[in-house]
């Protein structure tokens, strides 16, 4: 399967000690961020500070993203130029709206790439969507580009454009998390989450965990170290899920030796779904043994 993406952590670019240091907390990925959480006065030196870091640290195996201003913004271009040059995994491009935004994105990418003889398509794409038009073009979004790797929904913005606010069931991005995460399986990407803005309610941050994984989600933004371990426990299997799909598993390859066209476990029928659901498990709890920080 692809890399984890389980959890994106969000590292405000004007932070020395948080850059510093945000590979520890055995987040999947980091995400710089240039945008939001860095005022207009300090856009340059977070620049700046998250071009030297991903050029002189070494994060070992994590992801590492940048956030960058739009290119509709002044210092979007320049974002552009400096993170190529530093060459991170992936660049998140903020409230894209069409697919003309993610070519735009794409084709400068590519011109900055070939200036620092970087090979073609290393650097990867991500979008976040953030608007009621983003949402209702997700799928020329998510298809917009081969370097796009992710797509994301900011629910901040996005309810902002609604009109209304973010409830504790989070009712009002229902449909928005759905859009999303159709866009991405249709496209083949992975489909990424919001933040939880309230750090202190561990309850209600995990039944919004639940609620992703439940809908299919890939993984979560965060912001916050402390909700790491929440979500890589929910998301890892359980031994019971691992167990079942072993036999499913087995079942499958039984009927097949036997040259059997009906496959059965315990009364009930197995049919192509319940196989590949079996298959997925087994690849994500290989893959979370595999991972560095497996255990935390």
């Amino acid at each position: 399967m692809s890399r984890l993406r389980r959890t994106m952590l969000y590292v405000p670019g004007n932070h020395p000690g948080m850059i510093r240091d945000a590979h520890i907390y055995g987040a999947d990925s980091i995400m710089f961020d240039l945008e939001d959480s860095v005022s207009l006065r300090e856009k340059d030196a977070a620049r700046m500070l998250v071009y030297h870091a991903l050029r002189t640290l070494d994060y070992g195996n994590t992801e590492l993203v940048v956030r960058v201003n739009g290119l509709n913004t002044p210092y979007g271009r320049v974002d552009f130029e400096a993170m190529v040059a530093a060459r991170p995994n992936a660049i998140r491009l903020p409230k894209a709206e069409t697919p003309d935004d993610i070519r735009e994105a794409d084709e400068l990418i590519t011109q900055l790439e070939e200036l620092h003889g970087i090979e073609y398509g290393k650097i990867k794409l991500m979008a976040a969507v953030e608007s009621a038009l983003g949402v209702l073009n997700a799928y020329q979004i998510a298809t917009a580009s081969k370097r796009l790797i992710g797509i994301a929904i900011g629910a901040e913005d996005f309810v902002t454009d609604l009109k209304t606010t973010r409830s504790d069931d989070g009712i009002e991005l229902l449909a928005a998390r759905s859009q999303i995460l159709f866009a991405a399986r249709a496209a083949g990407i992975d489909a990424l989450d919001t933040v939880f803005s309230d750090v202190n309610d561990e309850a209600g941050f995990m039944q919004e965990v639940k609620l992703i994984k439940q809908l299919g989600f890939d993984g979560k933004s965060i912001i916050n170290p402390r909700q790491i371990e929440i979500v890589h426990r929910i998301f890892t299997p359980t031994e019971e899920e691992v167990r079942k799909s072993v036999r499913i598993i087995e079942a499958i390859k039984e009927a097949e030796e036997k040259g059997s066209g009906v496959v059965s476990l315990d009364g009930k029928m197995i049919d192509k779904p319940i196989v590949e659901r079996a298959r997925r498990v087994l690849q994500l709890n290989d893959a979370v043994k595999n991972s560095y920080f497996s255990t935390r």
